[in-house]
């Protein structure tokens, strides 16, 4: 029995992610014992990006319309220029991305997986991290942005890039496990 036995999951993408940050994530779910879902906007496959190439392709299991907050435990947003951006424009997937924020329920997201939280509207006085170039959107939306290679706030865990990768798994692992927290907020 891994530390997530019987936690339910989301890992929310479009195609476009970078294809490590969704898959390692996704593998340490599982080990840890994590019934994990993948939400996209629609039904059918979402494919990742690797060295600036397509690259593997992912079922999905549920569109954002579909699914509930309550249905979940924690919530995985990859990082990858394209998908962030697809996901921004949804207002599905950012309401659906806010309700978890709303409960106090825990969200991991690395790169420039971030960026939807900015259109979440809950990045504002959280201390946070990310890919370089998105820096300047969180310090516009109210973050406090440090250059660290995993940051925690109340629930919310933030890393840079795929070097970050083992870090970012072990906190996320370790904050999906503690559950909801009472100062994670919308």
């Amino acid at each position: 029995m891994g530390k997530l036995s019987n936690k339910n999951i989301a890992i929310l993408s479009e195609s476009g992610f970078e294809e490590s940050e969704l898959f390692e994530p996704l593998n340490r779910l599982k080990e840890e014992g994590a019934n994990v879902q993948i939400i996209s906007s629609k039904k059918g496959s979402i494919k990742g990006m690797k060295d600036h190439q397509w690259s593997k392709e992912i079922a999905v299991d549920n569109a954002v319309e579909e699914v509930n907050v309550n249905d979940f435990d924690g919530l995985l947003l990859p990082g990858g220029v394209i998908n962030p951006d697809a996901l921004r424009a949804n207002a599905n997937a950012v309401a659906f991305v806010r309700d978890f924020f709303k409960k106090g329920k825990p969200v991991a997201a690395i790169c420039h997986g971030p960026q939807t939280l900015i259109d979440a509207e809950v990045v504002e006085g959280r201390k946070m991290t990310s890919y370089g170039s998105i820096k300047k959107d969180l310090i516009n939306a109210g973050a406090n942005w440090v250059d660290e290679e995993v940051v925690v706030d109340q629930g919310l865990v933030t890393s840079r890039n795929p070097g970050d990768l083992p870090a970012f798994n072990d906190k996320m692992v370790e904050e999906f496990a503690e559950g909801v927290h009472e100062k994670q907020h919308a």
